[in-house]
């Protein structure tokens, strides 16, 4: 796309001249709301026009090369954009996306449905990916930046090597905010009474989950303590498990006197069990920044990567000081306030990122890197 910005098209002047002849203008087009935006739908193709502004919860420009339309949809809007793929090809018909802004409508070009969500055959959630990436400056504008906020700070980084328990609950309690509902289940301990045996790093983190569940996981996920068991010799205490059941992590259970900070014990399908680099203090800071960055509602994520990228990449981000997380790829984490990014590489020459933010802003120092990214919300 040119980094010209268009001019607007004053409403009055796109909805009775541009919106028919995109969406053909020979019968009545259907008109829906959604989310906060209008989709408009006709024999020759539809429109979508959304707000300018930044509201996650609400319909609009998400970034450079996504718009977010949010719902529930209309039956009739479900069914077109859940149909036939748009621009799959000749014959397609055409999806357009306009951004009223400042007493006028931009119009941003084509779109294709590149994700959605429904439940009970409604449209709960759609991703229409723009065949031309926006500009900057035209982002700028029907995307305005959000104020710049307080961010979660570094304090804890400097426990890390100290104080482990108080780095975590830290960082837990910065980058998460309360949630509405207190408590977590309780129930019957089915550990047969063992439950008081649980290392103080979980129980902590249990403390924790109460009021911040999605300390436990979003991708992986810690076992809630009600659901907590041993595996079928009863040597070992699951507590950790992949998101699709292809690995596990462990504590031994059969130590008449339980170490403070354990062992921490990777098994990955019916393989041997591996220990990690860290114990469980260690490992239960770097599971929860792989989360927090896994379950951001402001990503980063670039393509592959080379060693030279990485360094520009974590050149302004500090390193925590653990030694490699996950023996299935060794994972490095790095953070800025807001921000934590992972480095993951098996070989040492080819490496994948990901950065989670609490917010926009805390992208800023990735904003100008000459790195190709697959998303970046900043």
């Amino acid at each position: 796309m040119d980094d010209q910005v268009p001019a607007a098209v004053p409403a009055l002047v796109f909805e009775r001249e541009c919106v028919p002849v995109l969406v053909g203008g020979s019968v009545v087009p259907g008109r829906f709301a959604v989310g906060g935006a209008d989709v408009v739908m006709g024999p020759a193709g539809t429109v979508v026009i959304v707000e300018a502004g930044d509201a996650p919860a609400g319909s609009g420009v998400w970034n450079a090369e996504e718009v977010r339309l949010v719902g529930p949809a209309p039956a009739p809007v479900t069914e077109q954009l859940m149909g036939a793929p748009w621009g799959a090809g000749e014959g397609s018909s055409p999806l357009h996306i306009a951004v009223r802004a400042g007493g006028g409508v931009l119009y941003l070009g084509t779109a294709r449905v590149s994700q959605a969500g429904t439940s009970d055959g409604v449209l709960t959630g759609c991703e229409l990916r723009l065949e031309a990436p926006l500009s900057r400056e035209l982002l700028d504008r029907v995307r305005p930046p959000l104020p710049s906020e307080r961010l979660p700070d570094l304090e804890w980084l400097g426990e890390v090597n100290g104080d482990r328990a108080a780095a975590l609950e830290r960082f837990v309690t910065g980058w998460y905010p309360l949630a509405d509902a207190a408590g977590s289940p309780v129930a019957g301990s089915p550990l047969n009474g063992s439950a008081s045996r649980l290392p103080d790093g979980l129980r902590r983190l249990y403390r924790l989950a109460e009021r911040r569940p999605g300390v436990l996981g979003v991708q992986n996920r810690i076992v809630p303590d009600p659901d907590l068991r041993t595996d079928a010799l009863g040597e070992m205490l699951v507590f950790g498990v992949e998101n699709q059941g292809g690995f596990f992590w462990s504590l031994l259970w059969t130590l008449e006197e339980p170490e403070a900070d354990p062992t921490v014990w990777f098994r990955e399908f019916d393989e041997e069990p591996m220990a990690e680099r860290e114990p469980l203090s260690g490992f239960l800071i770097q599971f929860s920044l792989f989360e927090a960055s896994m379950g951001a509602e402001y990503l980063a994520l670039p393509r592959r990567l080379t060693a030279p990228q990485v360094e520009r990449l974590t050149e302004a981000l500090c390193l925590v000081p653990l030694r490699p997380f996950w023996r299935g790829a060794p994972t490095h984490f790095y953070v800025a306030p807001g921000l934590v990014l992972h480095v993951t590489s098996k070989d040492g020459e080819a490496f994948d990122a990901w950065a989670g933010a609490t917010h926009r802003s805390a992208l800023a120092p990735l904003a100008d890197l000459p790195v190709d990214w697959n998303r970046f919300d900043g």
